[in-house]
């Protein structure tokens, strides 16, 4: 076999397989469903609208979330059948290697690595930024060294973010105790997030102005367009659902449900608070750090800010959860597949959990949090999403014609095939294209230390590769 049919080896995929992983099936359409709102509807929806009103859309911010939601449901779709053919845990990085080889499922697989860890990292620094106004309010306050980051803008003589570092642990040592608890945790939290933001629009919406709506759209067309782009940012994390394929109790029902539904959910409740948010205030006073609180102060409900404060760090702790979860279960799949030491895969007899690999994934987000200013960790979240976005998206065209995958009983397909999935991989492509050069080159560096990894170990250690060598040495 020549050596670039090597690199592409794919990875067979027996449906008999699907129940032998060694992972504890739990997991319900509603728990997705949690789960996958967990995960999108976190401290963005708190700063966004905001954002993006009063530097892009103006009033009409409401419809880049919606531009953002029909990009991002499309990638959705490709996510849905993909999941519900192959219910196996990794997400992307398991299709890409069914359908495209395993050298690209490394690069992806080794992608959504960064995007899993950062993500948690930023995120977990945000949480305590939030925390840690909470706690002034009670004067309580930390030594500026242990408040954040050596280098964070704004705090002088920072070191460390203790808080950061800590409130990852503990997420770690929740799922580490089993998914069945960590998400009925992750449920009650969303749950709460969900009441808390309603009770925002409800108090609001009494003191929305017409006046405030006009001018709809002060930047054009193109405002509306750049606003989207960045709206799209603010649903990442659908696709950690994926990574439950295995774990999950009818994959070919429930997948595409929780897939789907926690889309539709962030989606409307986007919508709805940027829509009621520029009608309270004027759109072009809107660029501040805490919008919905800062709007909750010009209608004097004072009262309802600190709750609001609160449903904020309840709402980056269900993304703490799923996102954390989602990097685990990929480094088991990966693991799985000898392309990353067998630690990663080892699963306790008694929880059915993967505890080394949490653990170690939890602790080196931590470090990160705690060490790296906000700004520097949260580069890599997007684009290595985007790219997982897009090789799924045209993954859906190369699945339907796998000769094993064609005789699986999908319960769902993509509408309109082939178009939508060519239609999604063109808008990803077209989003990464849009990203910062400084972001480009940090995912240029992350790419070439995975690529040494990979011819390092993962080359000599494959599982297929092995057993193709077993096979040429009896012939």
């Amino acid at each position: 076999m020549k050596a670039s049919q090597r690199l592409l080896v794919k990875k067979s995929v027996n449906p008999a397989n699907f129940n032998k992983g060694g992972l504890e099936k739990t997991l319900s359409a509603f728990s997705l469903t949690m789960m996958g709102v967990g995960a999108i509807v976190g401290s963005g929806i708190f700063i966004t609208p905001g954002i993006i009103a009063a530097k892009y859309a103006g009033p009409a911010a409401m419809l880049s979330f919606v531009i953002a939601a029909v990009v991002c449901s499309l990638a959705a779709l490709c996510y849905a059948e993909f999941s519900s053919t192959i219910p196996l845990a990794g997400s992307a990085y398991t299709y890409v290697y069914t359908v495209f080889g395993e050298f690209l499922a490394w690069i992806l697989g080794w992608s959504l690595i960064s995007e899993y860890l950062f993500a948690v990292s930023s995120v977990a620094v945000s949480w305590s930024s939030y925390f840690q106004n909470l706690m002034s309010g009670f004067g309580l306050k930390l030594p500026t060294f242990l408040t954040a980051a050596a280098g964070t803008a704004g705090v002088s003589g920072a070191g460390f973010n203790l808080i950061a570092f800590v409130v990852v642990l503990a997420v770690s040592l929740l799922l580490v105790g089993g998914l069945q608890e960590s998400t009925r945790v992750n449920s009650i939290m969303v749950i709460v997030k969900i009441l808390v933001i309603v009770l925002f629009i409800g108090v609001a919406i009494f003191f929305v102005k017409p006046a405030n709506y006009h001018p709809f759209m002060p930047h054009g067309v193109s405002g509306l367009v750049k606003g989207a782009s960045l709206a799209f940012y603010a649903y990442i994390g659908f696709d950690a659902v994926s990574t439950a394929s295995e774990e999950v109790k009818n994959p070919k029902r429930n997948m595409p449900i929780g897939i789907v539904g926690s889309l539709v959910v962030a989606s409307i409740l986007y919508v709805a608070m940027a829509a009621v948010l520029v009608g309270v205030v004027h759109y072009s006073k809107l660029n501040v750090g805490d919008p919905v609180a800062y709007a909750l102060a010009v209608i004097h409900q004072n009262w309802a800010a600190g709750i609001v404060s609160l449903g904020a760090v309840v709402g980056m702790t269900t993304v703490l959860i799923v996102m954390l979860y989602g990097g685990t279960r990929l480094l088991f799949a990966i693991s799985r597949d000898g392309l990353l030491p067998k630690v990663f895969r080892t699963v306790s007899p008694h929880t059915k959990v993967p505890v080394k690999s949490t653990w170690i994934f939890g602790i080196i987000a931590s470090v990160f949090a705690a060490v790296i200013p906000l700004d520097k960790i949260a580069e890599l979240v997007n684009i290595g999403t985007l790219f997982a976005f897009a090789m799924v998206s045209i993954g859906v065209v190369f699945l339907r014609r796998h000769e094993t995958l064609q005789q699986i009983n999908s319960s769902f397909k993509v509408p309109f095939y082939p178009v939508l999935p060519v239609v999604s991989f063109l808008a990803c492509v077209y989003l990464m294209l849009n990203l910062q050069a400084f972001t480009w080159h940090m995912f240029g560096i992350w790419l070439v230390i995975g690529i040494v990894i990979y011819f390092a170990y993962s080359y000599r250690h494959s599982r297929i590769r092995a057993g193709l060598r077993a096979k040429e040495s009896k012939s």
